[in-house]
């Protein structure tokens, strides 16, 4: 397995309405796409840094993921994405390390990305997703 760059970091928002313009006024970053991945319980907006992107994450429900984040947390740094080539051999290889895996496989992410989360147990509190085309 071979990570090739942050892919992203995932924010934890109460609102894109409130947290875009910030990104955009103070940051002078452009959200280029705002998606919803309803399966996650979660609508996201895109800003590219570089070869990183930042996701801002608004829940959809109070009882999804981002929902309980932001509950027990506030608001704040929810992950970070590294890409990968493969999700699959990743994930395989993380476990084989002894990591945690909340996913056992891949599963659909926002812009069409295959993606999969270790689980921040087992990487120092910071919860990891792997991400590949």
């Amino acid at each position: 397995m071979k990570v090739s760059h942050i892919e992203h970091i995932g924010i934890a928002v109460e609102s894109l309405d409130e947290a875009i313009p910030f990104y955009e006024n103070v940051f002078g970053m452009k959200c280029y796409a705002i998606e919803e991945v309803a399966d996650q319980k979660v609508k996201t907006a895109f800003f590219q840094v570089g070869q990183t992107k930042i996701e801002l994450l608004e829940s959809t429900d109070p009882e999804g993921p981002i929902g309980k984040f932001i509950a027990k947390k506030g608001q704040g740094i929810h992950h970070m994405a590294l890409a990968v080539d493969d999700v699959t051999e990743a994930l395989k290889h993380a476990e084989e390390q002894g990591v945690a895996l909340i996913d056992k496989g891949p599963r659909k992410g926002a812009e069409g990305l295959n993606i999969g989360f270790l689980h921040p147990k087992s990487t120092f509190g910071v919860l990891t997703e792997f991400c590949a085309k």
